[in-house]
Parts: structure tokens; C-alpha cells; sequence
């Protein structure tokens, strides 16, 4: 024979409780309102004249000082039609007051003659650090970041081409 379950009102108290539970765990999830928008400030530069200051190579500075100008350049050529090509990235680094001899580029071309998919250039920065972009279809832009020096001091791992022009 089958009981049918009669709820009883310790049980339906707990089941509210619970759910009530469940609901303010949630809600204090929510994202809080971020700030207003407020006018800019009196003598202050307006975004527009901030954001068209290119960031400028800080020689004694770190490898993350370094690294918006780094990526500006990088940002730059991809935006032209020389964006497959590892001299462009190469040429506009230096052109920005990189070293050339601390630099390394990836083929821009497959051993078959096709486009590279990707396309990776560095720029060796002191004793321990790098700045490395990575371009191409495969990366849908341009990828930026300061990564460790490999053990040898370079940056990218496997083959690159000389940088011989």
C-alpha cells in the first residue's frame, strides 16, 4: 500500500528557507552599477587629446613600460596592408627606438610560398625579459605581452630569420 506524503510545516519552512537562501546568494552576485558618466574635469587633457598621444620608448624603463609603445607599433602595421610581413614589424620597433640586434621575427611565409598563419616578432629587454607580438589569421590581430627570456636569452622558441637589411 502507498502513503501518500503529507508535507508538514517543518519540512515546507525549510524548503522557503532554502529558497530564500538561494536567492540572496544570487542576487549579491549581480554586477554592481559602474560609475557615471561625469564631465570632464576643467584643465584636464580631453580623452580625444589623451588617446592620440602615441605612448613614447622609455629606455631605462621595464619591459611593462614598455610594452604599450611596443604593442602602438604592433597595432600600427597590422593596420596596413604590410601586416604579413615580419620586416614591417621589424622596421617600425626600430623605427620606435628598439635595438635591432635584440630582435627576432618569424618567417612571413610557409615552405611552400602561403602566407604564415602566424607570425611572431620580439624584442629582447634586459637580462630577463622579453616583449613579444604574435599577428595573423590564426591570432585575428595583434597579441601582445612581456614573457620570461628563454634560458639561452632569446624569445621565440624555434626557427626565426635573420634580420640582415
Amino acid at each position: 500500500m502507498l502513503r501518500r506524503s503529507v508535507p508538514s510545516p517543518t519540512r515546507a519552512g525549510s524548503v522557503l528557507a532554502a529558497t530564500a537562501t538561494v536567492v540572496l546568494l544570487l542576487s549579491a552576485c549581480a554586477p554592481e552599477p559602474g560609475p557615471s558618466a561625469s564631465a570632464t574635469p576643467a584643465g584636464s587633457p580631453s580623452p580625444d587629446a589623451t588617446e592620440s598621444a602615441a605612448p613614447a620608448l622609455v629606455p631605462e624603463g621595464t619591459a611593462e613600460e614598455n610594452l604599450p609603445v611596443f604593442a602602438a607599433v604592433a597595432e600600427r602595421v597590422w593596420a596596413t596592408d604590410q601586416r604579413g610581413s615580419g620586416r614591417a614589424y621589424v622596421d617600425g620597433l626600430v623605427t620606435a627606438g628598439f635595438d635591432r640586434p635584440d630582435m627576432q621575427v618569424t618567417q612571413d611565409q610557409t615552405t611552400v610560398g602561403n602566407p604564415a598563419e602566424s607570425l611572431q616578432f620580439s624584442v629582447r629587454w634586459g637580462e630577463q625579459d622579453c616583449l613579444v607580438g604574435q599577428v595573423g589569421p590564426s591570432t585575428g590581430g595583434v597579441v601582445t605581452a612581456v614573457m620570461p627570456q628563454l634560458a639561452d636569452g632569446r624569445c621565440l622558441i624555434g626557427a626565426t630569420r635573420p634580420i640582415d637589411w
